[in-house]
Parts: structure tokens; sequence; C-alpha cells
């Protein structure tokens, strides 16, 4: 069985990472999507939140499941059986870091990491521009699931 974890911090998931996943899975027997927990990162969705959203809109895809992780995504994928990182994408700036990621990952473990460009139609879109552009009342229901946006709009009436 090929097992890819495709990892990211999902806050909140965007359809551009859905694009991502959902190629992945028909690529490869199981997808982990791996969130990461980073406890000194600032996060609008705490993680059982950001779970439970991904769960919610990859309900369909019956080869995917959503794990969390903290410290190395090596590791993460050495004690999953996960043989590819897929990592999407969106500009020759995200090429730069993530080869650089690839590559030390590649002296840490067995696992490799493939790079998948994101569909022309997503590749501006981020997590954070998201909420940006969210918190200030900007319409960006054509950029995450419609469960993630009433969860944004939610959020943010909180004061989020």
């Amino acid at each position: 069985m090929t097992r890819a974890a495709c990892p990211g911090s999902f806050d909140p998931v965007t359809n551009g990472h859905l694009d991502i996943i959902r190629r992945s899975a028909s690529l490869f027997d199981e997808v982990v999507v791996a969130v990461g927990i980073n406890d000194s990162k600032r996060v609008m969705f705490n993680t059982a939140e950001r779970v439970a959203l991904l769960e919610e809109v990859l309900a369909d895809l019956g080869n995917v499941r959503v794990e969390t992780f903290s410290g190395l995504l090596v590791d993460f994928c050495v004690a999953n059986d996960v043989s590819a990182i897929v990592k999407g994408l969106r500009a020759v700036s995200d090429f730069d870091y993530e080869l650089q990621m690839a590559q030390m990952n590649s002296t840490l473990s067995q696992v490799d990491t493939l790079f998948m460009p994101t569909s022309p139609e997503y590749s501006f879109l981020a997590s954070s521009l998201v909420k940006e552009v969210a918190r200030h009342g900007g319409d960006v229901s054509g950029l995450v699931p419609s469960t993630v946006l009433s969860a944004l709009e939610a959020r943010i009436g909180e004061g989020g």
C-alpha cells in the first residue's frame, strides 16, 4: 500500500488545500492529512476544530484520514508507514523553501517529497490571506468550503 502525507496547519483549510489533497488521493492508496501542532503559532482555530473541519470536508474520500502530529514530520511519516510527503506549490518562492525542507527531510529519513503545482485558480490562495480578507469583511465564499466559511464567520463574529 502506498501512503502519502499532505501536511499543513490548515488554519483554515482552503479550496487550494482540498485540491492538493483530492488530487493526491487519486494517486495514492491512502492519504494522511497531517495537521501540525505548533504551540508557538497563533491560530484562529484550535487543533480539534481544524481536524473536525477537515474530516467534514473530506468525508467523501474513503482513502483519506486526518491525523495530528507534533515534532518532525518525517518522524510522523516513519511511524505511520508514509513513503511520500506531498507539498503543493503556488509559486517559485514556495519551491525555494520547500526544496530546503525536502532535502533536510531526505537526510533524516527515507521519506520522499513530491511537489504538486496548485491548480491555476488557487495559485494565490493562502490561509493567512483568507483570514485577513474575512476579518475585513471581504467575500471569501469562493475560497473555502461552505462549512469552513460558516466557521470563519462565527469566529470573526466572536472577535477572532
